[in-house]
């Protein structure tokens, strides 16, 4: 950990899905700039304990509910600083400024506050993807119920999809990616498409099966790019070539992977620390499982059986 200044940042994030932001004041490093809260992480504490201090000092809440998320690197020319992200989604009090500076609760993608530090826009892009990825089955549900599935989804939740149809001619897979597109696209979801399906430029970006990301040399071409990883390896090249997400699993037994062992919670939560990248936990899981994996430090969920459970 040398090197670094070590700083634990705070996503404080109210159930409409807003967030807060807070200015810097005279007299620091940027002053002016907008940043999340938060503060350097002092002897002796781990990153959880100085976000629930430097809350108490800068923002007078007493944060009660607080899950790892991402941590990232930045090379700033006064410092080089590891950022220890966590979301907090309950606390005590109302924020208030008691440091001279100004803070601000914003929208996800209608920022309105500027400018920003310039470590702020990757964790802005982080926190644009959905807490829910659907895994398409195209093959077992049919195109057309599949699609009509997905657009009563879209409609009522932001959604990631993976287009992962590895069995369908690409005639039928074009023709399904573009009715998606049209459908649950026009309602902000995003779609990539599986990297063993082929190229679909139309869609959001791709997504890299574990083999596919162990064989590239650099980040693909789109302006979303994920990739499945099963170990520290995997996840290490993930972050190499700069993918926006990864998919991590399976944490529970699932029919789709009925020979592969679970790696249970513990085991994920520990490939998913101080990732630079969100990771969304798969296998057997249900949206009643986000609360439990957001405890183990994933971004999300990647459902397929259970996508378009209520």
């Amino acid at each position: 950990m040398s090197g670094y200044t070590e700083v634990a940042a705070a996503v404080i994030e109210n159930p409409d899905g807003t967030f807060l932001l807070a200015q810097r004041p005279e007299g620091k490093a940027y002053p002016g700039y907008w940043e999340f809260p938060g503060g350097k992480i002092e002897a002796g504490e781990d990153a959880r304990a100085a976000l629930v201090r430097e809350l108490e000092e800068e923002l007078g809440i007493r944060a009660t509910a607080l899950t790892p998320w991402i941590t990232r690197i930045h090379k700033y020319t006064h410092a080089h600083v590891r950022l220890h992200f966590l979301r907090v989604t309950a606390w005590e009090g109302e924020p208030r400024p008691l440091e001279d500076q100004a803070i601000a609760w914003q929208r996800i993608g209608a920022t309105n506050v500027s400018p920003m530090l310039p470590a702020n826009a990757p964790i802005l892009a982080a926190l644009a993807l959905p807490a829910v990825m659907i895994v398409s089955d195209a093959e077992g549900l049919g195109i057309d119920a599949w699609i009509a599935k997905l657009t009563e989804r879209a409609l009522v939740e932001p959604v990631l999809v993976q287009v992962r149809e590895k069995g369908m001619g690409w005639q039928p897979l074009q023709h399904m990616i573009s009715r998606a597109l049209a459908r649950a696209g026009s309602v902000g979801a995003r779609i990539v498409v599986n990297s063993d399906c082929g190229a679909f430029p139309q869609a959001s970006g791709v997504h890299l099966t574990s083999k596919a990301l162990m064989a590239a040399t650099a980040r693909p071409e789109g302006d979303l790019v994920g990739a499945s990883a099963h170990d520290e390896r995997e996840l290490d090249q993930a972050a190499k070539i700069g993918v926006d997400y990864a998919v991590v699993g399976p944490v529970k037994a699932t029919p789709s992977h009925a020979g592969v062992a679970p790696i249970s919670w513990e085991r994920f939560a520990a490939l998913a620390r101080e990732r630079p990248m969100p990771i969304y936990a798969i296998g057997g899981l249900t949206r009643a499982d986000l609360v439990e994996a957001r405890r183990h430090g994933a971004h999300g969920v990647a459902l397929r059986g259970a996508a378009f459970a209520q």
